[in-house]
């Protein structure tokens, strides 16, 4: 939102509940995609909505059902309400989910055909069609593992525990992932909403390249002004104890490899905004400054 701010768009901001930060400076509108709400009021003299909105942990024993209804059903409310305002163009803060599973063996790109592998990225897909179904303008970003200041998640609690004074078993973690961090994502959202062309299709979002687990947690303790602190355990060994805690999830994605080729959104003339290395030493320096 800040960033959007300083190019000189005036914001009016749909939040679910009131929150300390958007109490001045924006139009602030209380509602919930989820029940019937005025859409078509808030969208009044809107040029560009920015759907950022959604779950990405299902709330019931209905995965399929929670995700549907939030991440899907309720971007069709949201834009056939656009549409009927007249709006210019839907930006839709998809996932990289939408596209493939957590892992992979090859590059992905964006030209491939999407394979999601659980009911979240499913619900995502279904989403992006919508949007082509329905006719409005839109273009559908696909973000990598995001990065930033108080995010939430598996790798805020990767780097939780890289604040600790404690060596950390990650050194022999090569695979490689790519990651973006919260400007370079805010900055692609700001490129697409300037482009004349109707667009109409997804993009993945990633830093330039990708990193490996002992390189995250390099650059991060970097910016804390700390050296690595790595010891080289096999990744197998880790791996293996991670499943027997029931973690398998996790130890597929410490143990795997994502690499992204964005070059869709390059091909339009985007750029990053920085690497990840010096993206995670940034929010080290932020994290030792206000933690």
């Amino acid at each position: 939102m800040e960033d959007l701010s300083r190019r000189g768009y005036r914001l009016r901001v749909l939040l679910r509940r009131p929150v300390p930060e958007f109490t001045t400076g924006e139009q602030v509108l209380i509602g919930d995609l989820a029940s019937p709400i005025n859409l078509t009021e808030a969208m009044r003299g809107v040029d560009y909505v920015i759907h950022s909105a959604g779950i990405a942990h299902a709330m019931s024993g209905r995965p399929e059902d929670d995700y549907r209804l939030i991440n899907r059903d309720a971007t069709r409310a949201l834009a056939i309400a656009a549409r009927h305002a007249g709006v210019r163009r839907f930006v839709f803060l998809s996932s990289v989910r939408a596209q493939c599973g957590p892992v992979s063996n090859h590059s992905v790109g964006d030209d491939e055909a999407p394979e999601p592998t659980d009911p979240y990225g499913r619900s995502k897909l279904e989403a992006e069609k919508v949007l082509s179904d329905i006719g409005i303008p839109f273009a559908a970003l696909r973000p990598t593992l995001v990065y930033g200041p108080n995010l939430k998640g598996n790798l805020a609690a990767l780097l939780a525990l890289a604040r600790k004074p404690w060596p950390l078993p990650f050194g022999a973690f090569h695979t490689k992932r790519s990651m973006v961090g919260l400007e370079t994502l805010a900055g692609a959202v700001a490129h697409v909403l300037t482009l004349d062309d109707p667009l109409n299709r997804a993009f993945l979002v990633a830093d330039p390249e990708p990193v490996s687990l002992a390189q995250i947690i390099t650059f991060y303790r970097r910016g804390l002004g700390r050296g690595p602190g790595l010891i080289p355990v096999p990744p197998v060994v880790v791996g293996t104890a991670l499943r027997f805690a029931g973690r398998q999830e996790m130890a597929e994605r410490l143990t795997g490899s994502l690499v992204l080729a964005p070059t869709g959104l390059a091909a339009t003339g985007w750029q990053p905004a920085q690497t990840t290395r010096d993206g995670l030493e940034r929010l080290g320096r932020h994290d030792l400054t206000y933690s």
